[in-house]
């Protein structure tokens, strides 16, 4: 049997089979594996890009540019909805300011703005505290109350110190 194999070869005939991968099989998978690479780059720059780039100054700029207004502590009866025993709600906030001209424009109308909170505090119920998504809702609705109170002064946010539901 090898004889007439190499009789074959000799004379011309099949040429035997090259031992490998094809050629088209190496490019496709080293294409592929530059795309891989080029993703991977792609990927890295696109989430670690600017991690380092902040300036610590210009952070600590930004936080001292606001101020921070108190006001005094407030205990209102929360809207019980006839049931058993009185509920309470102890708050004390504070206003964030952007700067000190704001805090004297909120000193003479701070009756208008514990006002606004107490009438809008005095409707809710303890249900309408729960969780995060309570407590952030009552903070937008207590920033845009006292945003109306001190027109045409705006609060940067507002900072609940406490807050106690009994």
């Amino acid at each position: 049997m090898a004889v007439e194999a190499e009789a074959e070869v000799e004379e011309g005939g099949a040429k035997p089979a090259k031992a490998g991968l094809p050629r088209k099989l190496i490019i496709f998978a080293a294409a592929g594996l530059l795309v891989l690479i080029a993703a991977g780059a792609g990927l890295y720059f696109f989430v670690f890009a600017g991690r380092g780039a902040t300036d610590p100054a210009a952070e600590a700029h930004a936080v001292a540019d606001t101020f921070i207004f108190n006001l005094p502590a407030m205990t209102v009866n929360l809207n019980d909805d006839g049931a058993e025993g009185d509920q309470f709600l102890k708050l004390t906030i504070a206003l964030e300011v952007a700067d000190e001209s704001v805090m004297a424009e909120i000193q003479p109308r701070m009756a208008k703005v514990v006002d606004a909170f107490q009438v809008y505090l005095r409707e809710l119920r303890k249900s309408d505290l729960e969780g995060s998504a309570g407590v952030y809702r009552l903070k937008e609705e207590l920033r845009r109350r006292v945003n109306l109170a001190i027109f045409p002064a705006q609060v940067e946010g507002i900072l609940f110190k406490e807050i106690l539901v009994q």
